[in-house]
């Protein structure tokens, strides 16, 4: 089957090398950890010589590092863990209204449960105003959440200088990192991060895996309770192949990784120079710096995402409108929405995510039939057919 697929913010292909790794920790060394045999213990040093590439990429300890299913898991450990650790202090909490809704629903939860909610607004580039955060802040203020990169408009996010503020007045810190981990370095120390949250599959690794990075000096709550595993803070037999492969995609995805990323970043701009002047009616959701390398996402007036990207499918390109995780939402993007974007052109938004494996004829292809699809299918639209001149 013909594919080009451009919704690497949704999931990637796992790298064969990773597989390969995987496969042994399958049919060959397969113990479980906790065993207390020899052969066990190639398991155990697996778990933790993974934990030490991973604490490695982040510049933090391998203690500070545990293992869960995924992003949503980090999110809600994280968040949960604060509110219970520092009820005693404050039960209010800060995040922004692009959060992903592993975040926003988890807020909404602890706001059931008494927690006092801030969220901060965005500017129509889709970057968090770092001044109404120093403004919410008060003395019940007990966490900021904040996502290092947004999943939809790929837009980073002022990480460092949110660190910054969190150290000032005392608050912990804690940053959604799926979108951005794998495909950028960062250094959780020098920004100021206390809990970071990562998720595998959105650098080549497996799915149902992934790590919340905890530093070593907050006061941790258990997840998932049982026989002790993971220093007794998420129970649970450990899934070895899949840490084990997550390890091997976290080496893969940091050799050489600035050059990737200006690679990405290069045909990232290449897309964006062709669409935004080959194609009418057409604008960039975000800026076109500080965004993720290979995120672009696209206002096509006159034109319903679901159709577009209904069309784009039959001829086998991949993309989407948006987070995976809400895909099948009637509502408009919160996040163009909280960016000052109306509905109508929210509805005519579609994000396309590319990597490494995508050449730049895969974009001349997409933006070839992106051009044939809009002028067809735009005809049917009077409002189109007077701006556009075609009475």
């Amino acid at each position: 089957m013909f594919v080009i697929y451009m919704d690497n913010a949704a999931t990637t292909v796992t790298s064969p090398e990773v597989v390969d790794e995987m496969l042994k920790y399958f049919q060959i060394l397969y113990a479980n950890p906790s065993s207390s045999y020899e052969f066990a213990g190639e398991s155990r040093k697996a778990v933790e010589h993974a934990r030490k590439v991973i604490a490695d990429t982040i510049h933090a300890k391998p203690e500070e590092i545990f293992f869960t299913s995924g992003g949503t898991e980090s999110d809600n450990w994280a968040l949960r863990s604060v509110a219970k650790a520092c009820k005693g202090k404050g039960k209010h909490i800060i995040t922004s209204k692009i959060e992903h809704h592993a975040i926003l629903n988890t807020v909404k939860n602890l706001e059931d449960l008494g927690y006092r909610i801030s969220y901060i607004d965005v500017d129509e580039k889709g970057v968090i105003k770092l001044q109404q955060l120093i403004d919410t802040i008060d003395r019940e203020t007990i966490l900021i959440s904040i996502m290092t990169a947004n999943n939809e408009v790929g837009m980073i996010q002022p990480v460092r200088e949110i660190g910054k503020i969190a150290k000032k007045y005392g608050i912990i810190f804690h940053t959604d990192a799926v979108q951005y981990y794998g495909h950028l370095p960062m250094n959780v120390k020098e920004l100021g991060i206390h809990m970071l949250s990562v998720s595998a599959h959105k650098f080549n690794g497996p799915k149902g895996i992934g790590f919340l990075y905890i530093d070593e000096s907050l006061d941790k709550v258990p997840m998932i309770l049982g026989g002790g595993q993971e220093k007794g803070m998420r129970s649970g037999t450990e899934n070895v192949p899949s840490i084990v492969g997550m390890a091997r995609a976290a080496e893969i995805a940091h050799e050489n990784i600035l050059k990737k990323a200006e690679n990405l970043a290069k045909k990232r701009d290449y897309f964006i120079r062709r669409v935004l002047h080959e194609i009418p009616f057409t604008r960039l959701n975000g800026a076109r710096n500080a965004r993720l390398p290979g995120n672009l996402n696209f206002c096509f007036q006159f034109m319903s995402a679901s159709e577009l990207l209904a069309i784009l499918d039959l001829e086998g390109i991949c993309a989407s409108s948006g987070s995976a995780c809400s895909s099948g939402s009637s509502s408009p993007s919160h996040v163009l929405t909280a960016m000052g974007i109306e509905d109508e052109m929210a509805y005519s938004s579609v994000r396309f995510t590319i990597s490494e494996e995508n050449s730049y004829e895969d974009i001349d292809y997409v933006i070839e039939k992106l051009k044939i699809i809009l002028k067809e299918k735009r005809k049917d639209n009077r409002i189109y057919r007077y701006y556009n001149g075609d009475n």
